[in-house]
């Protein structure tokens, strides 16, 4: 008979397990809020006209954002206040205000996008008119800030709106079926003929150093701190790398299906659209179903990134719970609706506005993490190590290459 102390401990190891659950909340924010209308539409048009070889640029982005979201949550369990509290106190207030309302001025241009991909995503499957369903969604985004513990409910509706987007691209990736050498061969880095300007959009989309700024905070919402830096680490990981592999299941069945009929998205609808003619009216339901999960998630999360920003460079608190923090995310949010109301789409003003302001605001956020998490007062035994740090350097050379390439877009073109 087996000796009972030699048994695995089932108690043990559902602790573990509930406990590493129940750390998931910020990361999975964090990727949801990352993974918008705009990432889905470029994917799937990147692998519509060059199959499986941009595959490598996904993995490289999600590795970098990787390394600035778990240095980011670092900071938030080592720090006994905000990120931008310790940024003020290193460089002074004006350093704050840059960062704060550059980071609400770049989520707020993207909330239109957001506001029309969670109504399109209605309207499609209801056949019912748009406009009436961004109004609903927004409302319902606003909505969620009057509930009790905001953070918990955030937290929760992502981890549905997650699960959606998994099930449905998941789904629709089986019933793909791509080429395995497809895919192992797309690994390999390549840059394919007219492919530079697509690639550097998708690293911009997916490293996306405002998301991974927003951890810090997310981390203290939570009530990490550095005992439990395991847990809070494992989970930055875990997030980011679901992130990661929706984009690429997303780019892997466009790739599959709509590479070899010709067929080039522009705009995150056409997917679906393209997939019914093999799979029936049921594909386009599946992919639309991900497409709202990405857009509503979205929508409030990015919301929440930037109100939150906003109030604590105004000096008006940095938690969920507080009334000035709460006035700035329905602020954001009304912006994103009212301009998708008027204009039914991004205005091309608002996108070269919203560039202008990430090449001055990101490289100075990368830099700013870098120097906090390399503060030993401030980290203690949680600062950077030598390979963090390389890697981190790496990073905010391509922050700077992408602000490059913008201020050539911007001025140049």
């Amino acid at each position: 008979m087996s000796n009972p102390s030699q048994l695995p401990d089932r108690r043990t190891s559902s602790s573990s397990l509930a406990r590493w659950l129940g750390t998931l909340g910020p990361s999975l924010i964090t990727a949801a809020l990352v993974l918008g209308p705009g990432s889905i539409t470029l994917t799937s048009k990147l692998g519509s006209i060059y199959g499986y070889d941009l595959l490598w640029v996904m993995v490289i982005s999600v590795c970098f954002m990787l390394a600035f979201t778990e240095m980011s949550a670092r900071i938030g369990m080592a720090a006994n206040r905000s990120l931008l509290s310790v940024i003020r106190e290193k460089w002074g207030k004006a350093v704050t205000v840059v960062i704060g309302i550059g980071a609400c001025l770049v989520t707020s241009s993207f909330q239109a996008g957001n506001s029309i991909g969670s109504g399109l995503a209605i309207a499609d499957l209801t056949q019912t008119s748009t406009p009436v369903w961004v109004i609903i969604t927004t409302l319902l985004g606003m909505s969620l800030l009057f509930t009790k513990n905001f953070y918990k409910v955030l937290e929760k509706m992502m981890l549905v709106m997650v699960a959606l987007m998994i099930i449905s691209f998941l789904l629709t990736l089986i019933m793909v079926k791509p080429s395995i050498g497809g895919i192992l061969s797309g690994l390999v880095p390549r840059v394919p003929e007219g492919s530079l300007l697509l690639i550097i959009g998708l690293v911009a989309t997916t490293f996306s150093i405002v998301g991974a700024f927003y951890q810090s905070y997310l981390v203290q919402e939570k009530g990490l701190t550095k005992d439990r830096l395991r847990d809070g680490v494992k989970e930055s990981f875990t997030g980011i790398i679901i992130l990661g592999l929706i984009s690429s299941m997303i780019m892997i069945s466009s790739a599959a299906i709509l590479l070899p009929q010709g067929i080039q998205v522009n705009t995150a609808g056409d997917i679906g659209k393209a997939l019914e003619p093999v799979f029936g009216s049921w594909a386009n339901v599946v992919f639309i179903i991900g497409l709202f999960g990405a857009s509503f998630s979205s929508l409030t999360g990015n919301a929440t990134i930037g109100g939150v920003m906003l109030a604590e460079s105004l000096g008006l608190g940095s938690k969920l719970s507080e009334r000035g923090v709460r006035i700035c995310i329905l602020a954001v949010m009304a912006v994103g609706g009212i301009v998708a109301l008027l204009f039914g789409a991004v205005p091309l003003n608002m996108i070269i506005f919203a560039q202008a302001i990430t090449v001055i605001i990101v490289p100075i956020i990368g830099v700013a993490m870098y120097r906090v998490a390399n503060d030993s007062k401030v980290m203690g035994d949680l600062k950077n190590t030598w390979f963090k740090n390389i890697v981190a350097i790496l990073g905010i050379l391509v922050l700077i290459v992408l602000a490059v390439n913008n201020i050539r877009t911007i001025f140049f073109s």
